[in-house]
Parts: C-alpha cells; sequence; structure tokens
C-alpha cells in the first residue's frame, strides 16, 4: 500500500512571494506550473474527512486517485494513495456514474511544482486561498521547513475538499471552488 506523507501549509501572499524567491535559493529545481480541476465524488463508504474518490484533470491528463487518510495527531499526514492515469476522463466519469458514485466537490487548483532532492513542494492557490505542501520522508520535510526559515508558517490541518465544502458554493448535491476566470 502506498503511503503518501506531507504537510500543508496556509500562507500569506507576502509568505508566497518569500517561498518563490527562497525555494531556488536553497536548491529546488521548479517543475513548472499547472491548472487543475478536481472531482470528488460521493458514494458507498467515501467520506470526505476519511477517504476520497477524486478524478483529477490537468490539461489533457487524467487522473483517479483513492486517498485513506491514516490516524495521527501530527501536523504530517499520512495516507494511503493508490492513483493511475486514465485515457479517456469522460469516460471514466460515466463508469463512476454507473457504479453509483456521483460529483459530490469540485475545486479548481492553480500549482507551481519544485523538487529538492526526494521531496516535491508545491505552492497552491485555490479561490479560498494560498497553500503550501511539502512531501517526502518526515526527516525531509523537517529539513526542507528549517532551510526556507519563513517566519508564521502556520500548518493546515484541513484537506482541500474539506476547505471546499466549508468555502465552496453549493448547487444542489454539488459543492464547487472555481476561480471566476479559470483557465
Amino acid at each position: 500500500m502506498p503511503v503518501e506523507i506531507e504537510k500543508k501549509y496556509r500562507l500569506t501572499k507576502k509568505q508566497r512571494e518569500i517561498l518563490l524567491q527562497r525555494l531556488p535559493e536553497i536548491g529546488a529545481r521548479s517543475k513548472g506550473e499547472e491548472f487543475e480541476e478536481n472531482t470528488l465524488y460521493s458514494g458507498n463508504a467515501l467520506d470526505i474527512g476519511r477517504c476520497i474518490l477524486r478524478l483529477r484533470r490537468v490539461g489533457s491528463k487524467t487522473i483517479l486517485t483513492y486517498k485513506e487518510r491514516l490516524p495521527s495527531h501530527s501536523s504530517v499526514k499520512h495516507q494511503r494513495e493508490d492513483e493511475t492515469k486514465v485515457e479517456d476522463g469522460e469516460a471514466m466519469d460515466a463508469i463512476l456514474d454507473s457504479l453509483g458514485f456521483t460529483p459530490a466537490l469540485v475545486y479548481e487548483k492553480r500549482r507551481a511544482k519544485w523538487r529538492l532532492g526526494k521531496a516535491e513542494i508545491v505552492i497552491d492557490e485555490l479561490p479560498f486561498g494560498l497553500f503550501m505542501e511539502i512531501e517526502g520522508k518526515e526527516s525531509e520535510i523537517r529539513d526542507i521547513e528549517r532551510k526556507l526559515a519563513v517566519r508564521g508558517l502556520k500548518a493546515e490541518h484541513a484537506t482541500y475538499p474539506q476547505l471546499t465544502v466549508k468555502h465552496g458554493k453549493a448547487y444542489g448535491n454539488l459543492i464547487e471552488a472555481r476561480f471566476e476566470n479559470a483557465e
């Protein structure tokens, strides 16, 4: 079972600017920017606070992901993560619908990706805020935090789906968090 280990931080605009300046200074390499549309489904045993089924569209790519959060009181999350590339996103959506899964949440994200050693660092902009995630071993996460040395970084314990529920707009049974001028 693949386990994703990451820590998320809520950012101010100033912290975001500082991070984008410091990342190359500490040796991180930019892996580009992308726009994502994430659709999360409800049905069967899915629970947005614990486990999700997500169809992510990035340009012409589509990825189906199952995530299940493992119990922890730490700000570093550990979660099972299984994902696969999907050749036809619309067909996958139709298959999920046929199996009784219905879209429950949609959120958009602008993501800048960075790599430092084996760790991945992302700077995300969502309609409801700015965030950074560091994914890697716990020791790598602590090391990168120390190297970045950004004052006042606050861990964000809520997931993007949970934040979408809180800040998104409801349209019947669907909650969306979209940019006004999406790509």
